[in-house]
């Protein structure tokens, strides 16, 4: 028994040094096969890795910037809306939020975390994944989803690799922000600097610790951990909560501040960043195009493409963000409040908000309009007969329709939903620093979302009496007229055959109303067509037209006397950027919108000047000035100056405006109040508003609301009112800089009147008459 016993226990012992023998076998195996397949994946025995050049330089989609002239974002251009940050632009409370929740280790592993993979491993992943931070951007980078187990296995091979070389090749801090710019947040908000600006309207340095512990418990699954959504903004909170219980595990924050924090509702200024909405629609959309033609010609140095989209372009342009704000804030304040007043006076009339035209006129302008929709397009290129075009086209559908104040659902059909867009009132305004061209503001439309249409420099309407100055600057250069030279208020007529007329052209007053003897300052301040008439019958059209031009004036203009009287199509753009050249002391200085491009390193890639041109004298510019100023004092502008009525009521021309600074300005009104004008200037400001709807046949029945002065000036000076507000800006409320050398031409009426009669009585008898004395 006793020898049997024996052999029992030196088998027994013997099976437990096979056992151990086969454990350190299985050990070394393990570390040899983790060393071999590392090695195989190192390689590329599993799939090409990326090279030393791609670690270094690791590409990603970056979006296009859009910075304002005083630093701000004004939108972007992106397939991925993403912009790079440096560490040093991360808030403290992010970096420990990630740290504590995502990664304990970090700052001690080399980009592996045995100890989390270990426990990953036992745990089945059950209380969190090995991966590190560093891992995570690995995978970020360089892969794509793969499509089996297998796959993923050997994907976590070659993340463990990149890795490692992430961390030989990076600072701890720069893989930080490196990850924190890869994390797509969702809608449309990738890296950490979207998303700050898109959720809570700021930059990663400033966010606080809650806002920047709801972005690390997003990490997890953005989508479904959204603060945004309804169904899953529980999650955002309870996840946000779980980020404070890491903090509190690693000493980053106190028990206390756990639990007060914990307590806070999430608070959201959330403002999707997209294309269509934001600030400067119009304007960014005139630059999407404009940079399709500027990449066209300026390559890269290896001769391909920028793309717009992913090559994280910086666009620095001249517009304000605050002025651009006020700009967009006066245009929805007056024109819902016009449009309101035009709604109600239009209620009952039959073929509003057309006038002057026929029933069958109506129905052939709403068809052209129907044509033009992409509705109408899908069933013609589907073989729909008219017929049944034009039955869809009738019925009544459920939609959605713009309003101010928010969109409404409704139950309209298509038809009737195109003449209810056609009532309403648009707006275009440009604002330009005349001394350096530099376009301040641009609003094109009152919504891009529901008008596309640009009217700032796309639409081209009658500027009216816009156009006045222009013939009456002719007229000081070549006469040397002075403001107060008398011209009598009757009907002037150019003669047949005269300017190339084929008929006799005698136009009236607005009012028809003649008598009496003006001034050039009167008749200019009150719009008064026989004087410009009479102007234009000295002067001609010829050098009208080629003084415009040397203002920046592109397109053709018709050489017609009828030029006079503004039925020449120009855009806002065009009309502000002539009139620049007479608060610039007779220099034209064409409007740029952009003063450099960059590539996403911050290399200049083109700087951008202005153009100017010297167009006439300072004396005669700072004379037009003069006469531009009594607009605003005693004639069609003069209720800038008024303190009387309410703007919010029903009787849209009651201004309370209170404008006290010398301005220069000018309204223009076109026939049948189809465009309603007002340009207004102070020494570094010009600003012109255009007033009106799509069709010219859509307006106010009576001039009373549909003159420039009720439509356009308003805008004007709201957002002066605004500008003036905000001390920053540094809006000049100063009187035009006069010429150093003497005047040759008397602005004051009064000596003007004095020299005249010295100049009768010691020309009397020889036949001289005044005049050969205009300049007085």
């Amino acid at each position: 028994m006793a020898k049997r016993k024996t052999k029992t226990s030196k088998r027994a012992k013997n099976d437990y040094r096979k056992l151990v023998r086969w454990m350190w076998v299985l050990y070394f195996l393990g570390i040899l096969s983790i060393v071999l397949v590392v090695s195989l994946t190192t390689l590329g025995a599993f799939g090409k890795l990326p090279t030393f050049e791609e670690i270094e330089n690791p590409k990603s989609n970056v979006a296009t910037e859009i910075y304002s002239s005083d630093g701000e974002t004004l939108g972007k251009f992106f397939k991925d809306n993403r912009t790079h940050v440096d560490y040093s632009e991360l808030s403290p409370h992010l970096i420990n939020a990630l740290v504590a929740t995502e990664d304990e280790r970090y700052y001690s592993h080399s980009g592996i975390d045995f100890e989390a993979l270990a426990r990953a491993i036992v745990r089945l992943g059950q209380n969190g994944g090995g991966s590190t931070v560093t891992q995570q951007l690995a995978k970020q980078l360089f892969h794509e989803p793969p499509g089996s187990l297998i796959g993923r296995i050997m994907q976590k091979f070659q993340e463990w690799v990149i890795a490692v070389q992430l961390e030989r090749q990076y600072t701890k801090e720069e893989i930080v922000a490196m990850y924190l710019n890869q994390v797509d947040f969702v809608y449309d908000a990738v890296g950490i600097k979207s998303a700050a600006s898109t959720y809570f309207n700021k930059t990663p340095d400033s966010l606080n610790l809650q806002e920047a512990a709801l972005f690390i418990g997003m990490l997890q699954n953005p989508w479904q951990i959204n603060p945004k959504r309804e169904q899953t903004a529980p999650r955002a909170l309870e996840r946000r909560n779980v980020v404070f219980g890491q903090m509190l595990r690693n000493e980053m924050i106190t028990e206390e501040e756990k639990d007060s924090l914990s307590a806070l509702p999430i608070e959201l200024n959330f403002n999707r960043q997209g294309h269509i909405s934001g600030t400067a629609t119009y304007f960014r959309e005139y630059l999407r195009q404009y940079m399709a033609q500027w990449i066209k010609e300026h390559p890269k140095p290896d001769g391909s493409e920028y793309n717009l989209y992913t090559d994280g372009l910086k666009i620095y342009t001249t517009l304000d963000s605050r002025m651009q704000k006020y700009a967009e804030e006066a245009v929805t304040e007056h024109m819902s409040n016009l449009q309101r007043v035009f709604f109600k006076m239009e209620k009952n009339r039959k073929l509003a908000p057309f006038h002057k035209l026929t029933a069958g006129a109506v129905e052939d302008l709403l068809g052209r309009a129907m044509r033009q929709t992409p509705r109408f397009r899908r069933m013609k290129k589907q073989d729909i007969s008219m017929d049944s075009i034009m039955k869809v086209f009738h019925t009544p559908i459920e939609m959605s329709v713009f309003a101010w104040g928010g969109d409404i659902d409704t139950l309209m059909s298509p038809w009737d939903s195109i003449r209810y867009y056609k009532h309403f009132y648009q707006s275009g305004l440009m604002s330009v620093e005349p001394q350096t061209g530099f376009i301040k503001a641009w609003v094109g439309g009152i919504d891009f979302r529901h008008f596309q249409y640009d009217h700032v420099r796309q639409g081209k309407r009658q500027v009216g009496s816009l156009f006045k100055p222009f013939v009456y600057t002719t007229a000081i250069r070549q006469k040397g007229y002075s403001p107060c030279f008398e011209v009598p208020n009757v009907r002037t007529c150019i003669e047949k055959g005269k300017y190339n007329l084929l008929k006799d052209w005698c136009p009236k007053n607005s009012d028809d109303k003649y008598g009496g003897i003006y001034t050039l300052k009167y008749a200019l301040a009150n719009s008064v067509n026989t004087v410009t008439t009479y102007l234009m019958k000295q002067v001609g059209p010829v050098p009208v037209i080629r003084m415009m031009h040397e203002m920046g004036i592109e397109g053709e203009i018709p050489s017609q006397p009828s030029i006079a009287l503004g039925t020449v199509d120009l855009s806002v753009h065009d009309i502000v950027g002539a009139y620049t050249t007479f608060a610039n002391k007779g220099v034209y200085t064409e409007p740029i919108f952009i003063t450099r491009i960059e590539d996403r390193n911050g290399v200049v890639l083109q700087e951008i000047s202005p153009r100017t041109n010297e167009v006439m004298s300072e004396q005669d510019a700072y004379v037009v000035l003069d006469l531009l100023k009594g607009v605003t004092a005693s004639g069609t502008g003069a209720r800038l100056r008024s303190s009387w009525g309410s703007y919010s009521n029903d009787v849209v021309t009651g201004f309370p405006w209170k404008f006290t600074n010398p301005i220069a300005g000018k309204t223009g009104t076109t026939q049948n109040n189809a465009d309603g004008w007002f340009m207004g200037m102070v020494p570094n400001l010009i600003t012109g508003v255009w007033g009106g709807c799509e069709d010219r046949s859509a307006h106010f029945g009576s001039t009373y609301y549909g003159q420039g002065a009720t439509i356009s000036l308003p805008v004007w000076a709201l957002f002066m009112q605004k500008c003036y507000a905000d001390s920053t800006l540094q809006v000049s409320k100063a009187d035009f800089e006069k010429p150093i050398d003497p005047l040759s031409i008397e602005l004051n009426c009064e000596r003007y009147k004095a020299a005249l009669g010295a100049i009768d009585t010691a020309s009397s008898g020889d036949g001289s008459g005044p005049d050969q004395f205009n300049n007085y």
